[in-house]
């Protein structure tokens, strides 16, 4: 309890000091949210009844739909009502709630995007064998390590975030959250202490991550390159382009502000680009996939013209 007192409060940055612009951001983020629950929520919707989806590929699509709600719920509610208010604070308690939440789904979704390419290198690189290196169970274990990988990333934050009690009362967060690379930078830790913990934690669960991608899709592009069939390749391609456009989007962005955290950029300029990983890609994640995707499409459909 000591911990949680000695730092009542945090204050988070505005996105925009003009009220004009903020009532335009308020409509912005609140369409971007609604859209965003939507699109994902059709997507386990239309995964769930249709059974010629329950495969792995869209066993892991529907599950990274069910995190993405849960990952842009954590942050938008609370900037809405932030930019609604005017009064962008928050308390410790529920700051580290918000940062727990933030780190275990982020770390779920880092996860879950290399275990999809892990799933296309099976299906692709080893098709005889698809079925039963994929079976429901093996499914589940990489669902379950990806969480427990995550609750490894949450407990190295801990290492750093829960030393505030000793440091001088700094409360205010250069982001429109509780951003980890944000609490990190403010832990009582001296500069190269806090450095190791911030670039081995980016090391682990963002660059481990992108080389097993990296090395799935070599393994996929060798073995397309030496197929014949040029509808098996178009198929291929329209799969894997809609993971890579995720892909590219989740880690460009999301790396870049986490790395670029002690670079001397404005505070504004980082909140805006943790928009794109935090809000952006959430909601653009159903529709690259549906509108890529044909058994997506003709699924979708069915589901459309049951309800209407």
């Amino acid at each position: 309890m000591q911990n949680a007192t000695s730092v009542p409060q945090f204050h988070f940055i505005q996105l925009s000091e003009d009220r004009d612009l903020q009532t335009v951001l308020f409509g912005l983020f609140l369409s971007m949210y609604i859209l965003a629950l939507f699109g994902n929520l059709l997507i386990i919707l239309t995964v769930s009844s249709d059974s010629h989806l329950h495969t792995p590929m869209y066993f892991f699509l529907s599950n990274l739909s069910m995190i993405d709600i849960s990952f842009i719920s954590t942050t938008v509610p609370r900037l809405i009502v932030d930019i609604q208010t005017h009064c962008p604070v928050i308390s410790y308690v529920s700051c580290l709630t918000q940062m727990s939440l933030f780190v275990i789904l982020g770390g779920m979704d880092s996860m879950l995007l290399a275990v999809m390419a892990y799933d296309r290198f099976v299906a692709i690189y080893h098709p005889p064998y698809y079925q039963v290196i994929m079976d429901p169970s093996r499914c589940g274990v990489l669902i379950l390590g990806s969480f427990l990988l995550s609750l490894v990333d949450l407990l190295m934050h801990y290492v750093a975030v829960l030393n505030f009690s000793n440091c001088e009362d700094f409360i205010e967060i250069s982001n429109f959250f509780c951003d980890p690379s944000e609490l990190l930078k403010l832990a009582c830790f001296d500069t190269l202490t806090n450095n190791i913990i911030r670039y081995c934690i980016g090391a682990l669960f963002g660059l481990c991550p992108i080389s097993g991608i990296i090395f799935s899709y070599f393994k996929i592009v060798s073995s397309i390159m030496g197929s014949s069939s040029s509808s098996g390749k178009h198929k291929t391609f329209s799969t894997c382009g809609s993971h890579l456009s995720i892909v590219c989007l989740f880690y460009g962005t999301g790396l870049g502000v986490y790395f670029s955290s002690s670079l001397s950029l404005s505070p504004r300029s980082k909140a805006m680009a943790s928009v794109m990983y935090t809000v952006v890609t959430p909601m653009l994640n159903p529709f690259i996939y549906s509108l890529r995707n044909k058994d997506i499409k003709i699924a979708l459909k069915k589901v459309l013209s049951r309800v209407f």
